[in-house]
């Protein structure tokens, strides 16, 4: 297998890479903000049939909040991966073989064994590469050929990888 395909300079690129790696990180504030959220109702509800309700609402309520904060710090730092990245838009290039994935932006190159690839999750626009637990690059499925990517999907279920959500 050989694949190679362009990266245009395109400044809104980086900033869907960007959020797309880090929704993989902070996809736990928001299921954390949503438990602290429906505990901090639930609470919120009983105290107030009761006489203790006074004392214990605003706990209840702090819970509440820190919940909707929570659930809101994903979308926040995503749009502010995508504002601060917009900047770093230039041309690159993927090189994919059966041995590993050579990446080049600007004057910057590097690569990643597949050896060492865990796993690939798929996203709509990309395939996120991990290496441990930690997602170290994306594949953007749409800047290369159909036939290309239906050949890199192949070989990426073959070795075990593709992690579909």
């Amino acid at each position: 297998m050989h694949i190679r395909f362009d990266v245009p300079a395109d400044p809104a690129y980086p900033g869907r890479v960007a959020a797309a790696l880090s929704s993989v990180r902070l996809r736990r504030y928001r299921d954390i903000g949503a438990v602290l959220a429906a505990v901090g109702a639930i609470g919120l509800a009983v105290s107030w049939g009761f006489a203790w309700g006074e004392r214990t609402s605003p706990l209840w309520l702090s819970m509440v909040v820190a919940g909707l904060l929570s659930m809101l710090y994903s979308p926040w730092v995503r749009l502010r991966a995508r504002h601060r990245s917009s900047r770093y838009a230039v041309e690159g290039a993927y090189d994919i073989t059966d041995d590993n994935i050579l990446l080049r932006s600007g004057l910057e190159s590097g690569g990643i064994a597949w050896d060492g690839v865990t796993q690939v999750r798929n996203t709509p626009e990309f395939w996120i590469v991990y290496v441990g637990r930690m997602p170290a690059t994306v594949i953007p499925r749409r800047l290369m050929t159909a036939e290309d990517a239906e050949t890199l999907r192949a070989y990426m279920a073959k070795r075990g990888l593709l992690q579909l959500r």
